[in-house]
């Protein structure tokens, strides 16, 4: 064999800085004075890479060389990590082919042979996405389809001879941003003993995108089949690192928890790719479109990018030959306000049927599930509200609330009361994240799906409570301060897996405090247990008991892990009573 070296390029991929605030998607709130009040869409960690992440000595030590590393033979040819604090990486594989140009829109190809030794010694650029949020960052890359790998080493058995778990994650965004370049995977390799895989997939139009021009088996399908094709990569080729291939746990957070709810969704497809799942803030039972309502709306972005050729074949042709960031900010513009624009599709081959159809009738994949969510989820979104100067007081609360439920918001205002939480603007993000109707991140659809996940496989349910997670300068700017208690954010608790999780390639969010550092100990562990044995019990916490329709789950705060009924706490007979049609169990 031909031993020349391959060294992955780092390319950055950068759009000339942030794009303005009025391009982003922006859900309407509520109306005040005829101005439009406005709520950024979705959360923070909708975070794009452009380029691998400083190696910081003081979080990740000084690599090793690596010629120390171990060369590891996958079925696409010979791979070479390094060593960091006792933990080999592999960064950057390829697990696909480049879907730009005519692979847009078009199913993920498994990646080519290739000769010598690939060095994955640094991250490869995120997928193409826009910068947002005042705190995200761009990328224009099409040959994105990468994996990483991390894993505990010690000088012994040849890794192929090991065998340690593995958990494979896919990273939030809201379905059109994100990295995993932005996750360190090195602790829980280290504290879980595990094998720790994260991966990239296409994102947001060129993921999610459904049109009458695209094949319809998979329309709107494409990034689903890239992290399916991920799956197949791992389950081939981790016995080669060490891991069991036999025991592969899924896990995600937001749309990287929503996309581990899909792939639950189609056994027909997915049976025997992973065998146990931890979803974290996304219910598998919110309300998808189905893939004729994509069409329409895929049609509309074609509009927007100048694509207008009544024949479907000749407009996706057009939509191919476009810019990678002229076509979001198209697909930014036709989406405006709405929330639901780039989430999955179903009807399709890649998603047969919603959560609503498949879970109450028991068709998906039957494993072992750990499920849950923040105690404030949505406070991060108001605070986001607070943050772009919209006023909310005890006088408007009323329009806020009739902004989001309608007809509704009378009987809403009387069970939670304006002042309930402290202020109005807590309180609306302590309602909102109870229950509201246009989004999957909220606690009563997550009990749901859980009651009917537990009527055929062990469920266990936790809510991450630490009111002391970092947020400013982490999930959403530092400044301005939006003016009330954020708490237990939605995406607050990815610093107590992933250190110093900031949303950016810098990796630079503050240490946790001693109490959360403790608590962030304590929930890696329930992690390593459930990996292993599909039971999250650890050392120190009171017992966790399945969940089911009367049982209760687990609240992690710092010093206080404390049993809980979820249903009662989030008030969801209530919310049933109002919107019966939201829920399945």
């Amino acid at each position: 064999m031909n031993h020349n070296v391959h060294q992955i390029e780092n390319i950055a991929a950068a759009s000339p800085g942030a794009r303005a605030a009025g391009a982003l998607r922006t859900p309407v709130w509520g109306r005040a004075g005829g101005g439009l009040l406005a709520l950024l869409l979705a959360t923070a960690h909708a975070a794009a890479a452009t380029a691998p992440a400083p190696e910081a000595p003081a979080q990740e030590g000084a690599a090793l060389t690596s010629a120390q590393a171990p060369v590891v033979r996958t079925r696409q040819g010979l791979v070479q990590g390094v060593l960091r604090q006792g933990v080999l990486e592999f960064r950057g594989i390829a697990y696909g082919q480049s879907v730009s140009g005519a692979q847009r829109w078009a199913l993920a190809q498994p990646a080519s042979a290739w000769e010598g030794v690939l060095h994955a010694q640094s991250f490869a650029p995120a997928c193409a996405q826009a910068a947002r949020y005042r705190l995200t960052e761009a990328s224009d890359n099409e040959e994105c389809l990468h994996l990483n790998i991390s894993r505990p080493y010690l000088p012994g058995p040849e890794l192929a001879q090991q065998k340690r778990p593995v958990l494979v994650w896919i990273h939030g965004g809201s379905f059109v941003g994100g990295s995993s370049s932005l996750y360190r995977l090195d602790r829980l390799a280290r504290e879980m003993d595990a094998v720790i895989v994260s991966i990239n997939y296409r994102l947001g139009v060129l993921g999610f995108l459904a049109h009458p021009g695209f094949d319809p088996a998979y329309n709107g399908g494409y990034a689903l089949e890239d992290q399916r094709l991920a799956l197949r990569w791992v389950r081939e080729n981790i016995a080669a690192f060490g891991g069991d291939a036999d025991n592969i746990t899924l896990a995600g957070e937001s749309a990287g928890g929503a996309s581990v709810c899909m792939h639950l969704l189609a056994p027909e497809h997915t049976q025997g790719l992973f065998h146990k799942a931890i979803v974290q803030s996304a219910a598998c039972t919110f309300g998808l479109r189905s893939v004729q309502e994509g069409v329409v709306f895929g049609a509309k972005v074609a509009q927007a990018a100048g694509c207008t050729d009544a024949d479907p074949a000749a407009a996706a042709a057009c939509l191919r030959r476009q810019p990678v960031q002229a076509l979001i900010a198209a697909a930014d513009q036709a989406a405006g306000d709405d929330l639901m624009a780039f989430a999955p599709v179903y009807g399709q081959r890649t998603l047969a049927r919603p959560g609503l159809q498949g879970l109450p009738a028991g068709q998906f994949v039957r494993v072992p599930v750990l499920y849950g969510g923040t105690r404030d989820e949505l406070r991060l979104w108001v605070g986001y509200a607070a943050q772009a100067g919209q006023p909310m007081t005890q006088a408007n609360y009323p329009e806020l609330l009739r902004a989001v439920y309608g007809e509704h918001a009378a009987a809403v205002q009387v069970r939670y009361p304006a002042l309930a939480q402290g202020s109005a603007a807590a309180t609306l993000g302590s309602v909102t994240s109870d229950f509201r109707p246009d989004n999957g991140i909220n606690h009563c659809q997550f009990v749901d799906t859980a009651q009917l996940l537990a009527r055929h496989v062990p469920v266990y349910f936790m809510e991450f409570a630490d009111r002391q997670a970092p947020v400013l300068g982490v999930s959403m700017p530092a400044q301005p301060d939006p003016g009330f208690e954020l708490g237990a954010v939605h995406s607050a608790e990815l610093n107590y897996f992933f250190p110093h999780f900031s949303n950016t390639t810098r990796m630079d969010a503050p240490d946790l405090l001693p109490a959360s550092q403790a608590l962030s100990q304590q929930l890696v562990a329930t992690w390593a247990s459930f990996v292993r044995t599909g039971a999250p019990q650890a050392l120190g916490l009171p017992a966790w008991q399945r969940f089911n329709e009367k049982s209760q789950a687990l609240r992690f705060a710092p010093g206080q892990i404390t049993p809980f009924d979820p249903g009662s706490a989030y008030q969801c007979d209530f919310w049933r009573s109002l919107y019966p049609a939201w829920f399945g169990a």
